[in-house]
């Protein structure tokens, strides 16, 4: 005879079951954790990494809002989920505002295919900013809860320290075990508190240095989608294999393999012909899409001054006229520079063709 369980039912959870709020715990400004459980005592079975969908009662009727779960499968009384409204948020900002424990909230799922269950490796390189982080949590408490840490290293961008969600956790798991790596940028510290972790926008060298061995490990990614751009940029410009990168996004859940969408990116390809007319010089000079900027401006006898040659001094900034490049920058320049038309010469493929003041 199976022996039954005491503190909850012997059946999964199932999405034709209401869920109950148990829990509101209040992480930072316009952000919080949300607990929810089956009141009949149903347990949850996922996996980390996964999200379900909320039907929420907002004014003007009901919306259905898709949220990654940030707990793990490993406790399985209750779920939570880590929510912080934007701007423009409906959903989001009615919970922060309306959903208090004992409310019933209709939910289905779990749903989704982003869980390091998927990609079994020795090793993960987890990237994430902002509210992206919660199946990072997920995943790694699943870790955790295992008793046996593989080796993780978590990579996390923030505005400000005060602003990283799970701070406190994560350091307590790191501090119990060698296997988690956490490594934190922001953009600003927090006044009157020192900050002895990273500081500026995520980047090749910055990401070379929390994990020199990045191109052994298998790679999770979630945030914005211009920040996962950026992660994907720059992991293929450093040869990484991206058929070991997994990304989930804010704004598309997605649910099977065949609803995954395809990551086409534009690159520079191998072969593909250019060309680069030095306007101020007169020379035009026929490329590589492969070739950089200041490459072929010294190809070509001309002088672009420049130091570093990785996109970090910004010495060699040159004045675009025309056309597109593919640029993967290590902070040499702001954005308000690359929307003025300004490029980094030496960090800079020219992708057909281009014009510049030179």
């Amino acid at each position: 005879m199976a022996k039954t369980r005491a503190n909850w039912t012997a059946e999964p959870w199932n999405d034709s079951q209401m869920l109950e709020c148990s829990m509101v715990v209040p992480e930072n400004d316009d952000t919080a954790t949300f607990a929810f459980r089956a009141p009949n005592g149903a347990w949850f079975d996922y996996q980390p990494g996964q999200f379900i969908t909320l039907d929420l009662p907002v004014p003007g009727g009901n919306v259905q809002r898709t949220y990654t779960l940030s707990s793990s499968p490993s406790r399985p009384l209750s779920i939570t989920i880590t929510v912080k409204a934007q701007s423009t948020s409906v959903g989001t900002r009615w919970m922060l505002d309306n959903l208090r424990p004992g409310m019933m909230i209709k939910a289905y799922g779990p749903s989704g295919i982003f869980s390091f269950h998927r990609h079994p490796s020795p090793k993960y390189l987890m990237i994430s900013a902002g509210s992206g982080i919660t199946p990072m949590m997920s995943m790694t408490t699943w870790a955790w809860d295992s008793g046996q840490m593989p080796d993780i290293v978590f990579v996390h961008a923030a505005r400000r320290p005060s602003e990283i969600i799970f701070r406190e956790r994560l350091e307590q798991f790191a501090n119990r075990v060698p296997g988690l790596q956490l490594r934190f940028t922001v953009e600003e510290a927090d006044p009157f508190r020192a900050w002895p972790g990273y500081k500026g926008r995520l980047s090749q060298i910055m990401l070379g240095l929390m994990a020199p061995d990045y191109l052994e490990r298998e790679v999770f990614c979630c945030g914005p989608e211009p920040f996962m751009q950026a992660v994907r940029e720059m992991l293929q410009s450093l040869g990484f294999d991206m058929a070991r990168y997994h990304q989930e996004s804010f704004g598309l859940a997605v649910g099977s393999e065949a609803d995954a969408p395809v990551l086409d990116d534009v690159t520079p390809e191998e072969g593909a012909q250019a060309e680069i007319t030095f306007a101020d010089s007169g020379v035009v000079a026929a490329c590589g899409e492969t070739d950089t900027v200041l490459a072929v401006a010294k190809r070509s006898g001309l002088n672009i001054p420049s130091g570093c040659t990785f996109g970090l001094c910004g010495t060699c900034k040159v004045k675009k006229l025309s056309g597109d490049v593919h640029m993967v920058h290590n902070g040499g320049i702001s954005d308000d520079d690359i929307a003025e038309g300004y490029i980094l010469a030496c960090c800079s493929h020219p992708m057909g063709k281009v014009a510049l003041a030179v």
